[in-house]
């Protein structure tokens, strides 16, 4: 350890098994050596050994012993951002081992990050995310979290299987019961196709808006803003135009529901919409069917 301080740089040299200091001393669990170590250097955390794993996917396969995985991500929350050589983080790990105890801490630090549905619906190399393997190893527990935080149900791997599909092909009954409320035929496909027409028909009426906002002149500025820069410099007024008079709690009730109407004005005006179908294979039922066309021609 006298070393380490003296020439910082040994703890990340690697031994013969590809393995620094930190992961030594993560995989038998001394707790006192692994804090001193990140005293250091916090960014231990993200060296890589065999195979690319760092000292954090260290900590997801063998447990969150003596409470490390929450130091870890205090120091270094970025870490949770690394991947191994087959392109799996944390949350890979330790659902194929079982931790729900780790994914928990993962998920609560993730929230309150930028990249959270970034790693949430990291793939690995066969496609596969957090949530595809949570339905092949049948962890209902683990699968309700990831489901509750925001995993996409409709991400497919390789093989071009959604969670639901490995279910049903592996007969894992308590994940099928899980994925039953999410996944309803038809309404889960419509749901996803209409989640991702709102998003494009919401960035395409707010990109010219933003265009002009980046590209107005100074001199339109200037004739947006008046004499308000002017008057605000030095005054108490908190009227002045340009000010929020509300405070947060006014201000989101009256934004939310003029921005839903938005959306859904815009996204109405511009669909477009097709026959509306009911039922199944080919019982389908026209909503207006050719027989009560046939009646009102007969009344009239």
């Amino acid at each position: 350890m006298e070393m380490m301080k003296l020439k910082p740089s040994f703890a990340r040299k690697l031994d013969q098994q590809y393995l620094s200091p930190l992961h030594l001393a993560v995989t038998k669990g001394h707790r006192r050596m692994v804090l001193r170590f990140l005293e250091i250097d916090k960014d231990l955390i993200r060296v890589k050994g065999k195979n690319g794993n760092t000292p954090l996917h260290i900590i997801s396969e063998v447990g969150n012993h003596n409470g490390l995985l929450d130091r870890f991500l205090e120091i270094c929350p970025q870490s949770i951002l690394d991947v191994t050589i087959e392109n799996r983080n944390a949350l890979h790990i330790a659902v194929e081992n079982d931790r729900l105890d780790v994914l928990q801490v993962l998920i609560q630090t993730l929230r309150k990050a930028d990249y959270y549905c970034e790693v949430m619906n990291q793939k690995g190399e066969d496609g596969n995310t957090a949530l595809h393997l949570a339905v092949f190893h049948n962890q209902p527990e683990m699968l309700k979290l990831l489901l509750n935080c925001k995993s996409d149900k409709h991400s497919t791997n390789q093989a071009g299987w959604m969670a639901l599909d490995i279910a049903e092909r592996y007969n894992n009954k308590d994940s099928i019961a899980v994925l039953h409320g999410c996944f309803i035929p038809g309404v889960s496909n419509f749901t996803c196709k209409l989640e991702k027409q709102i998003v494009k028909y919401v960035t395409k009426a707010s990109s010219p808006i933003f265009h002009r906002m980046v590209n107005i002149s100074g001199e339109d500025r200037n004739d947006l803003l008046g004499d308000n820069t002017s008057k605000s410099k030095g005054s108490d007024d908190s009227t002045i135009i340009g000010r929020s008079f509300m405070d947060q709690s006014s201000f989101l009730h009256f934004y939310i529901p003029i921005y839903i109407v938005f959306l859904v004005t815009f996204f109405l005006s511009n669909v477009d919409f097709d026959p509306l179908y009911f039922g199944n294979g080919n019982d389908n039922i026209l909503v207006l069917s050719e027989e009560d066309d046939d009646s009102s021609e007969e009344s009239a």
